[in-house]
């Protein structure tokens, strides 16, 4: 029971798992996060809102240009019966006109209205930088994702390695024990136990398979490749990565999280917004100006009939509603101020949390890579006791047990460590930088 607690801690760490692969292809961590940032569902959603926005924002900004509208109707008239006030009740009646023409053209140009159309333009630019904002928090969290799909890869891959190599020299202990055992030299009992240790090996081989294969389809679906690829990480990524400008504290991140940033630029907005809801209070103005053209005929012709002027519109009533609009709008706007106080904490918590498992992640693999030459030194040990019978099988299938415990924790704590750096660059705000696409 022991022998298996072993086997199974030595793979709980990886907790994730595809089809087996056919095709092979290496993919590097920097060409999976091009290939997230240009493929994945999310990122693509986040920059259709963002346009979506932009062309919001263009909208709002037409309503500060003139409206010019143009119109006409033709008319056929039926039997019309056309009077003229103030006329000679001896003159002959006027002829029946049988159809009407009229065109017009009109044009009116905002003026003043309560600064609300300005205020408009801010809303929706500080809704569009926000929304710029909200996309680059998508594109880190989408790279969040990918960093700990590709080292989870790594781990299994590496914990398929180890196991399997471990098998081997459990199957020889079995070939070796078959002899011995025929020899009349170990009991019986000592040959199943090594026999167990193979068929649990084999367990311990087949779910670190299993997880391998479930984070292979998951990191081929996110970045759109085909799921019967076999992925295979390059393990420069873990060796080679300069860690030592690691952030020290919060102060980072509360100048470079994009959601704290999309936050920023909504409480822009929503002070813009009791503007808005002010401008009630004050009335429109703006030049109008037409041309009308009207021909009844047989009867009148009007031609060139200009006009221009002023037009003044202010809601009498709506001054003494409006009060509510703008308690609304304040409401809201001190909804997004709490939001932000609360979204401040949460990131210096997330910093704190990152920093400590960054440090944790450093200090176990130290402690990884002595207890590894411990346990092989302690393996070499009891093994030579076994050789000279001095100890038992129990003591050396459970020396070989604790040393594979060692070597899986020593292969997968630097990818751990590149894991949790990469987490302490997320809650940041420094993870897309660190790729340098930020252009994509």
């Amino acid at each position: 029971m022991k022998i298996k607690q072993f086997l199974l801690f030595g793979i709980s760490f990886i907790g994730i798992s595809s089809v087996t692969a056919q095709e092979k292809m290496s993919l590097t961590l920097d060409e999976a996060v091009k290939l997230a940032w240009t493929k994945s569902n999310e990122v693509i959603l986040a920059n259709t809102k963002v346009n979506s926005s932009k062309y919001e924002l263009q909208s709002v900004k037409n309503n500060q240009y003139p409206d010019f509208k143009i119109s006409g109707q033709y008319q056929r008239l039926t039997n019309a019966s056309v009077e003229m006030a103030n006329t000679d009740p001896n003159a002959a009646p006027l002829p029946a006109p049988d159809q009407v023409m009229l065109a017009q053209a009109n044009v009116s140009l905002p003026i003043f209205s309560g600064f609300k159309i300005q205020n408009n333009i801010k809303i929706s630019d500080n809704l569009y930088q926000a929304e710029n904002a909200n996309a680059a928090k998508t594109k880190e969290d989408i790279t969040m994702r990918v960093v700990n799909y590709y080292t989870a890869l790594y781990k299994a891959q590496k914990t398929v390695d180890i196991l399997i190599e471990n098998q081997k020299s459990a199957k020889q202990r079995v070939t070796d024990f078959t002899e011995l055992e025929k020899n009349g030299i170990i009991p019986k009992n000592d040959l199943l136990k090594a026999q167990l240790l193979v068929s649990r090996t084999q367990i311990a081989i087949d779910e670190a398979q299993n997880n391998l294969n479930n984070i292979n389809f998951y990191l081929a679906t996110l970045l759109k490749i085909d799921t019967n690829t076999k992925l295979e990480v390059d393990e420069k990524d873990f060796f080679n990565l300069k860690t030592d400008n690691a952030p020290k504290s919060d102060a980072v991140a509360l100048q470079n999280r994009k959601d704290l940033e999309a936050i920023h630029f909504q409480q822009k907005a929503s002070e813009a917004s009791i503007k808005v809801a002010k401008s009630g209070y004050y009335p429109s103005i703006s030049l109008v100006g037409g041309y009308t053209a009207l021909d009844l005929k047989n009867i009148v012709t009007v031609k060139y009939a200009m006009n221009f002027g002023v037009g003044l519109s202010y809601d009498i009533g709506g001054i003494l509603k409006n009060k509510a609009h703008v308690k609304v709008a304040e409401s809201k706007a001190l909804e997004v101020k709490n939001t932000e106080a609360i979204l401040t904490d949460r990131i210096k918590n997330e910093v704190q949390k990152a920093l400590e498992d960054y440090d944790l992640a450093i200090n176990q693999s130290v402690v990884y890579d002595e207890a590894v030459q411990q346990a092989s030194e302690n393996y070499r040990i009891v093994k030579d006791k076994f050789d000279n019978g001095l100890s038992d099988t129990n003591d050396l299938v459970e020396a070989d047990v604790e040393y594979l415990n060692t070597k899986l924790n020593t292969a997968v704590s630097k990818a751990t460590i590149i894991q949790k750096y990469y987490e302490l660059l997320s809650v940041t705000g420094q993870i897309a930088q660190s790729f340098n696409l930020t252009k994509i």
